[in-house]
């Protein structure tokens, strides 16, 4: 339990950021509420009476720092990414205290571990992007199923989603990675990401039953192919996303997503990690419900672990680099089923 640690949650009144708040109360730790509007905060703040309200631009170096002042870590939830990472790390780096994203957008992800990789080793920080549904969980169920593998000749993380309806913030961080790559698609093949302008293809998948074989949109590249090549020795890294998960993210009028009586939304979803040597396969497989609402405790977990010790390295780390896989996701196990195939 978070034994009244306190968390500053960044962008607190998003989508995301209001599971990461309330899942941080279900764990025992204090949330302080963070992020550029001040109105949205004292909205939020309503719905969760004693919580400290911090507005903070991330252009206000002063604000940033007050946003931290007594806080053991800080999470952000605030995308674009592109526009409020470094500034919240360099932020945490002043404050001495852990980082964790859910950013999802490649590009930024990438920026976090080579522009803050060696400064935060050096200061014997911890940062960890990507710690959602999108980077944080693909990589966690590949470094799993590599088991004693130290090498693989290829990865390929295929998500069966019932549907997606994207949130505001979603869109917008796939904006500003459209913009940055110059609308075209990327890979990561021969060791590195490519730009390229092919035309995406459809390729069948075969999922676990009772999914069976999908169609699924082939190089729906997700920030997967951040996470897992920056510690696994994997050369061909791709991600699959269901076609009509693809389509509504990609149509501008699917609705936003609407969440039940339980606050999650219906959304379904299965996560097929494959990791393939030679002629053998290793699988690991996740399901579960409301790809936004899990990564809450995705985050969450990774800031009890980090203060509680339970991490490998220092520095910019991805989750299956610090944390020890296959615990980690059977802690998940009251949000997120997980099967491991040998």
């Amino acid at each position: 339990m978070g034994s009244g640690q306190t968390v500053t949650v960044y962008g607190a009144y998003g989508h995301t950021g209001r599971f990461v708040v309330a899942h941080l109360l279900e764990r025992g730790f204090v949330p302080v509420l963070s992020g550029r509007d001040a109105d949205k905060l004292r909205q939020l703040a309503a719905s969760f009476p004693g919580l400290d309200v911090r507005p903070a631009s991330v252009d206000d170096t002063a604000a940033l720092d007050r946003a931290l002042v007594g806080a053991d870590a800080v999470i952000n939830s605030a995308g674009p990414f592109a526009t409020t990472a470094a500034p919240v790390i360099e932020a945490a780096l002043r404050a001495g205290i852990p980082y964790v994203d859910v950013a999802a957008e490649i590009e930024a992800n990438v920026d976090t571990f080579t522009v803050f990789a060696d400064r935060a080793r050096a200061a014997r920080a911890v940062i960890v992007p990507a710690m959602a549904f999108y980077g944080g969980l693909g990589d966690l169920l590949a470094t799993a199923a590599m088991g004693d593998w130290t090498t693989a000749d290829e990865a390929h993380i295929a998500y069966g989603l019932s549907s997606w309806h994207p949130t505001a913030g979603t869109r917008a961080a796939g904006e500003v990675s459209h913009g940055r790559r110059g609308g075209q698609r990327v890979r990561y093949t021969k060791g590195r990401l490519a730009y390229h302008d092919d035309q995406p293809t459809v390729l069948k998948w075969h999922f676990p039953e009772p999914m069976g074989i999908r169609d699924v949109m082939g190089e729906f590249t997700m920030a997967d192919v951040v996470t897992i090549p920056s510690h696994l020795s994997i050369p061909e890294v791709s991600t699959h996303m269901a076609t009509e998960a693809a389509r509504e993210l990609a149509a501008s009028d699917t609705p936003a997503p609407t969440v039940t009586d339980d606050g999650r939304s219906d959304q379904t979803f299965l996560v097929d990690a494959v990791v393939r040597s030679g002629g053998t396969e290793r699988r690991a497989v996740a399901r579960g419900r409301d790809i936004y609402a899990v990564t809450a405790p995705l985050a969450v977990e990774a800031v009890h672990r980090i203060l509680t010790g339970r991490t490998r390295t220092v520095g910019v780390a991805s989750a299956g680099e610090i944390f020890d896989a296959p615990d980690f996701l059977r802690a998940l196990s009251p949000h997120i089923t997980v099967e491991l195939r040998p």
